[in-house]
């Protein structure tokens, strides 16, 4: 057994290393857990007339596993840092928002990568993926102009807060 399957799958939320393994096998285990995600909307949003453009209620419970996977089987690239903090890759880093059942994504990079750059272009594919998948996904404008996605359940989602 591998520390993957010990631990089970996480998605890349951009925060630690690059994901272990062959990257045929990393991209198996994204479909995997995504279509996974997909069957359970089927499932439990059967009232709705698509199903699958809804969270689940689990996602709502945990929005960064949710959002971090679907963001990785759209086929963007996580960003990643070593050991010592520093970042190594640029990508996406998707970490819990200010309120309660709120996920932030930005576009991050090492530096002189050019991620400041390309942030506007690549964090518009991401809200593009999330909006598809039923979130509400706002691009805003934070410290020293880098912008960054605010991601939270469509109107009407229950929060984790909202018991």
């Amino acid at each position: 057994m591998t520390a993957g399957e010990e631990t089970g799958f996480e998605p890349a939320t951009g925060e630690g290393p690059p994901p272990p393994g062959p990257a045929e096998r990393r991209a198996a285990s994204v479909r995997t857990a995504f279509a996974g995600m997909l069957q359970i909307r089927r499932l439990t949003n059967a009232g709705h007339t698509a199903p699958e453009r809804v969270p689940a209620a689990w996602e709502l419970h945990r929005p960064v596993r949710a959002v971090a996977l679907a963001l990785e089987a759209s086929g963007l690239a996580p960003s990643a840092v070593d050991a010592g903090g520093r970042r190594t890759a640029t990508g996406y880093r998707v970490a819990a928002g200010t309120a309660p059942g709120t996920v932030r994504v930005e576009w991050l990079g090492p530096p002189g990568s050019g991620a400041a750059h390309e942030e506007e272009g690549e964090l518009t594919r991401c809200a593009t993926v999330l909006r598809e998948l039923g979130w509400v996904a706002l691009l805003y404008r934070g410290p020293r102009g880098r912008r960054f996605l605010e991601v939270e359940p469509p109107t009407g989602a229950a929060r984790p807060d909202s018991r």
